[in-house]
């Protein structure tokens, strides 16, 4: 799907929210998706002109998000001995916050069910698309988001993930 959008200012402030949501639950950390998407909408708009002709634009932005993401724990993983859940209560900073039982039921699957689940159903990209995002086929997109909606169903039960997978 092309986006046509030819204003920075105007893509993101209506991208902003779909971008920092798609990146938190993906990475699980609040203050590290702000960071990592404000460096994603600032590469953006050095680049404006050529981000502007990207089949989407949008999906340029959170991959680079992703990438900003991935590197900050790669320069720094030999700091930390453990790994860090999300923080506790932490909630994307939105009018319409994702809910806090599927906001921890997420934050329990793996690194790449959590992405596949952020790009297929908050970003609302498609499975080609999230599949070249994450350097995948889209029938393990497919099969990552199976997984994951099974798991959503028996953690938080048939109902909630119905809700889920009818947004997708």
């Amino acid at each position: 799907m092309k986006e046509t959008v030819d204003d920075f200012a105007d893509f993101f402030r209506a991208r902003r929210d779909v971008a920092y949501r798609t990146v938190f639950v993906a990475v699980g950390d609040r203050a590290g998706a702000e960071d990592a998407v404000a460096e994603a909408f600032a590469r953006a708009y050095q680049h404006w002109a050529s981000v502007r002709d990207h089949p989407n634009p949008t999906a340029w932005v959170i991959r680079t998000a992703l990438n900003v993401s991935r590197s900050w724990w790669r320069r720094r993983r030999k700091e930390f001995l453990t790994a860090e859940g999300p923080e506790p209560g932490a909630r994307p900073l939105s009018e319409d916050p994702l809910d806090d039982a599927l906001t921890a039921a997420v934050m329990t699957l793996s690194r790449r069910q959590r992405e596949v689940v952020a790009l297929r159903v908050l970003a609302d990209l498609s499975a080609d698309e999230t599949g070249r995002l994450l350097g995948i086929t889209a029938a393990t997109v497919h099969v990552h988001l199976h997984r994951a909606l099974a798991a959503l169903r028996g953690a938080l039960g048939e109902q909630a993930a119905t809700v889920t997978e009818a947004r997708r």
